[in-house]
């Protein structure tokens, strides 16, 4: 976030400065929660975008995953009975399932906290800008 330069002080009394200083810290404090907003609603329309086309998605896929899970119980009723084929593959599914599951858990965990990055950035670099303001500049 850009800055503008401080104003020359001159006969400014303590009082007047600390004034000044005190607006300056509440527009930038408002400025952040501003982009904080922003960031995180951007965020959250992307995310609610995507989240409807993995529906989308799932729901097709439930068909044809349901569609092959019957071609694969019947190819297999061909070498033994049907409730042997259908209770293999469900087996097969379950194994699956708990692998995507683990994994999926793992990778949940390392997305949170879900945090507006940009605006943490913006208040050190706010911060670092106070740290290194020279007396001069605000007294």
């Amino acid at each position: 976030m850009a800055h503008a330069a401080p104003e020359p002080t001159g006969d400014k009394s303590i009082s007047q400065l600390l004034k000044d200083l005190a607006e300056e810290t509440t527009t930038l404090v408002r400025e952040e929660v501003e982009l904080a907003k922003a960031e995180l609603s951007q965020k959250a329309k992307n995310a609610g975008a995507g989240a409807g086309m993995f529906g989308g998605a799932a729901v097709l896929a439930l068909g044809a995953f349901g569609a092959f899970t019957a071609c694969l119980i019947a190819a297999l009723a061909i070498v033994i009975p049907l409730t042997v084929g259908a209770l293999i593959v469900a087996v097969v599914y379950a194994g699956i399932a708990a692998i995507l599951a683990l994994r999926g858990r793992d990778r949940v965990k390392e997305a949170t906290p879900l945090v507006p990055t940009e605006t943490v950035e913006s208040v050190k670099e706010d911060v670092e800008w106070l740290k290194n303001r020279r007396p001069s500049e605000s007294a």
